[in-house]
């Protein structure tokens, strides 16, 4: 028996690792284990106030924490059928597109390029080639701008609010946005032409399903209540309130995060799956990149995310650059979050966090009171499927020596992006 431990990952957020056995030719195990602990945020926030529950469940991530901060009030809003307002939704637009562009910056510039251009480390790479990771923290900056201009600070907002915002940004504020992003743009054409200079990571093919939030407007992360799920060319819709039918949570003994899989199947969710299920998402220039890229919908590499999360972070600059610009046609108004009036009821909110789907579901009493919540995040969704990868990695893999196998196993998980400890949340009871 040979046994090929990676612990702990490195460049991820979390403390987690893969295991290989492999006895002769044969593969005995293949295992992506997470050992963070339960993180009880759940059970923290279960008699709290509505208004008291997003700015907690924002601390499950401080870099995703504007996702669950607006997923989490996107589910209070809907236990108790709030509508807020149209500039309530573009600001909330912007805030995610934020979140994504800051998000996408760190990992690709910082945690993955360093495995194509064999750095140990983005420090190491920033010694050799200064100017990527410039441009990578230009970027991130750029995003952690607009979280800061909309949401009140660059983590865990505290503008955002049940019923709209505590406060709209200025016009001079807003200016300032538009400034930045025309000049953030520039950046487009670097990002990829830095990622079609890369090597190719022909190293795992597989046939794999995809989930991801079908926008009703095919370009909005946080808009949608419906997943599509798409496998060998079939789209099946799942309802935000069928959640379960599309998780179906089971404890796996080596980790401590759940493993989901639909009928049967583990799925691939974040940029990868978005691009598959929104194929409209890429626009004339993004198909164009796409194709420098040599990126094929679909794919049938996980290695692709990385070149879709490129895609998305080009997209995401010219699309905040067009919410900005609209508020400043239209005008912004300081208006008053919609009054809300707490009613018994549950609500469930899918949105896109910047690694994939990201699911809060609470229940409320009469008095507005959390009786119960259920978050799953990302990464607990691509547990699964980030195993099964790992294994035709492992079958398909020529050179078997530890160093090889390593290398290229390493990649695969980062090329996921995954937020570890996010991942772990207590089984709920059936």
């Amino acid at each position: 028996m040979k046994a090929i431990v990676i612990e702990p990952l490195a460049r991820v957020e979390g403390h987690g690792g893969i295991t290989v056995e492999l006895e002769g030719d044969s593969i005995a195990a293949v295992r992506f284990d997470v050992f963070e602990g339960a993180r009880l945020l759940e059970s923290l926030v279960r008699g709290k106030r509505y208004d008291e529950v997003a700015p907690v469940l924002s601390r499950i991530c401080s870099i995703c924490s504007a996702a669950h901060c607006l997923t989490s009030l996107k589910a209070t809003e809907k236990a108790f059928e709030v509508t807020v307002s149209p500039q309530t939704e573009r600001l909330r637009d912007l805030l995610f597109l934020g979140e994504n562009i800051e998000s996408h910056a760190l990992h690709l510039f910082l945690l993955a390029l360093p495995d194509y251009l064999n750095a140990p480390s983005a420090i190491a790479l920033a010694a050799d080639r200064p100017e990527l990771v410039q441009l990578g923290l230009r970027l991130k900056r750029l995003g952690n701008l607009i979280q800061e201009t909309i949401g009140g600070r660059a983590i865990h907002p505290v503008n955002a609010v049940p019923g709209g915002f505590g406060k709209a940004p200025s016009t001079e504020q807003l200016t300032g946005l538009r400034t930045a992003l025309l000049e953030g743009a520039k950046g487009s054409s670097a990002v990829v032409d830095i990622m079609a200079s890369l090597p190719e990571t022909d190293f795992c093919r597989a046939n794999t399903v995809y989930a991801a939030l079908n926008s009703p407007n095919q370009d909005s992360y946080y808009a949608g209540d419906k997943v599509v799920v798409f496998a060998d060319g079939e789209r099946t819709a799942v309802p935000a309130a069928d959640y379960r039918t599309l998780t179906n949570e089971e404890p796996a003994p080596h980790s401590h995060a759940k493993h989901s899989s639909f009928r049967g199947k583990p799925f691939m969710v974040g940029s990868l799956a978005r691009l598959t299920v929104n194929m409209r998402w890429l626009t004339a220039k993004l198909a164009i990149a796409a194709e420098r890229l040599r990126l094929h919908l679909p794919s049938d590499s996980p290695m692709d995310n990385n070149k879709a999360q490129a895609l998305e972070l080009i997209g995401d600059l010219e699309r905040a650059l067009a919410v900005v610009e609209q508020l400043l046609d239209d005008g912004i108004e300081d208006e008053r979050p919609v009054p809300v009036q707490p009613r018994a009821g549950t609500g469930t909110a899918i949105t896109e966090a910047p690694r994939g789907l990201l699911i809060h579901s609470y229940t409320y009493d009469a008095e507005g009171t959390l009786v119960s919540a259920d978050v799953i995040t990302p990464t607990a969704l691509n547990a699964a499927s980030m195993e099964t990868h790992f294994r035709r990695l492992v079958e398909q893999c020529p050179e078997r020596t530890d160093g090889v196998l390593a290398q290229r196993l390493e990649m695969l998980a980062r090329a996921y992006d995954p937020c570890i400890s996010c991942s772990v949340h207590l089984m709920r009871k059936r």
